[in-house]
């Protein structure tokens, strides 16, 4: 027998269990796992001694900033894949509010056609949702392969170029306003009819509208007035709306980037009757709280943004009982420029694909999660999420070979400008972390080794259902 490529001596780590052994790989498939070691040679040995084996890691929410137009000066998907690789992940979900955004099947087509190129990592794609604009779209959209339809609750659309409006106001020309909760509930009902995962940005736009204003009338601009002008409740009330709605419509709901305490027991409730809802958390939440404003200013901005200790022992808590499922980045990178504006006029988002398994596995050195959570957070859950379980997130014969090796010993200095995004700027910059991804393997293939990328280009678009 001639193995494509055997990783040998490592502790194999899944949701379950821990085991010493050597995974054996074959055409881009996990062939065989044993203990022992199996007769016939190979033409790739990694040696995984006194190290950690885990599935590939899996990031579900990555905004990339690419497409036919695209903002190549902030990311684009060479870039971000590359990144993701680096860091351990060999799957990544493409939001759909790109450039152009994926609002039917031929947007799908055309970002697919013009990242697969650039992939250094396979990757699924969302689609938006944008009410009666594209309802007719939803089904054709499921049947083309988008992994899930995204709802960005609150903002509004221009109705010329489908872009998202941010922050609308009632002056605005070729704008849809927000819309209404009758139509969102359209929207929740044509999901639920694909079988897909409906995923909602979860912010009341309404409440942090009037709160904004009013903390605009004051004189603070510090990071404290921010919280004021986007209190938990403005999660909690979309989050309540959005559980009782897909309730009735009978979908799949996944709330996106969970960032205040009170959200967790809101989902838990839920859970806890038989509803079928889902959610995430970012490391950001996990790592930063609002005390780090100081240090690193709007760099840490994003929406929803990073709230109290309080806050965060919350999520550290639904985190460990299952409550919030999985972990990903909302990796969301912007200009250096754009973000000296300061905390009020910077726009929104970290850049995080590369350092997520930085922060998991420093958190496991610290005691607040094991690895088998890692696994379980970072690789099968978002494999189940998106429906391409267990072709990935396992390691189990006859998955893709999608593997990471962990040195939980290796510990350093994370310094920004060794990024691999465009645009090199981190809220982490400085910061020591122990454990680090040391080989990122896709279908078998070494990609990534030591933070430097291995080879050219070679992931591939995927689709949900798509199993062993």
């Amino acid at each position: 027998m001639m193995w494509d490529h055997v990783i040998k001596g490592g502790v194999i780590v899944t949701p379950d269990e821990s085991v010493k052994g050597n995974i054996y790989i074959q055409n881009g498939k996990i062939a065989a796992i044993s203990a022992c070691e199996l007769p016939g040679e190979a033409a790739m040995i990694t040696d995984a001694s006194g190290k950690y084996v885990l599935p590939g890691f899996i990031d579900t929410h990555v905004h990339s900033r690419d497409g036919q137009k695209g903002l190549p000066e902030k990311e684009d998907f060479f870039h971000s894949s590359m990144a993701a690789a680096c860091g351990g992940v060999t799957t990544i979900c493409e939001m759909p509010n790109c450039y152009p955004p994926v609002y039917n099947v031929d947007r799908l087509h055309e970002l697919v056609d013009c990242i697969e190129p650039k992939a250094h990592v396979d990757f699924g794609v969302w689609g938006l949702c944008l009410g009666d604009l594209n309802s007719r779209d939803i089904e054709p959209m499921a049947a083309a392969g988008v992994i899930g339809f995204k709802f960005f609750w609150g903002y509004a659309i221009h109705s010329k170029t489908y872009q998202l409006i941010y922050n609308y106001r009632r002056d605005m020309q070729d704008v849809i306003p927000p819309l209404e909760n009758g139509d969102v509930f359209r929207i929740f009902r044509d999901v639920a009819k694909t079988g897909r995962v409906m995923a909602v940005h979860a912010e009341n736009f309404d409440l942090i509208r009037v709160l904004t204003e009013e903390v605009l009338a004051s004189p603070d601009r510090n990071y404290a007035a921010m919280l004021r002008s986007r209190p938990a409740v403005s999660e909690t009330t979309v989050i309540s709306t959005a559980i009782d709605l897909a309730r009735e419509a009978g979908a799949h709901l996944h709330i996106l980037h969970v960032a205040a305490g009170a959200d967790v027991e809101v989902i838990r409730r839920a859970q806890r009757d038989g509803q079928r809802v889902t959610a995430e958390t970012c490391p950001h939440y996990l790592a930063l709280t609002d005390r780090d404003a100081e240090r690193v200013q709007a760099v840490m901005k994003t929406y929803p943004i990073i709230r109290t200790a309080a806050d965060q022992e919350q999520i550290w808590d639904g985190l460990r009982d299952g409550t919030i499922g999985s972990v990903c980045s909302d990796h969301a990178p912007h200009l250096a420029s754009e973000k000296a504006k300061g905390l009020w006029d910077a726009p929104a988002g970290i850049s995080g694909v590369e350092t997520s398994s930085l922060i998991l596995l420093d958190a496991v050195n610290k005691g607040r999660l094991t690895l088998h959570d890692v696994a379980r957070v970072f690789s099968e859950n978002p494999a189940k999420m998106i429906g391409v379980y267990p072709r990935k997130g396992s390691l189990r014969v006859g998955a893709d070979a999608d593997i990471v090796v962990v040195d939980m010993d290796k510990s350093g200095v994370f310094h920004q400008s060794q990024m691999h995004s465009v645009v090199k700027m981190s809220p982490y910059d400085g910061i020591t972390f122990q454990g680090k991804v040391v080989r990122t393997i896709l279908r078998g293939r070494t990609i990534a080794a030591d933070s430097e990328i291995v080879g050219r280009p070679s992931g591939a678009f995927i689709r949900p259902d798509d199993r062993l």
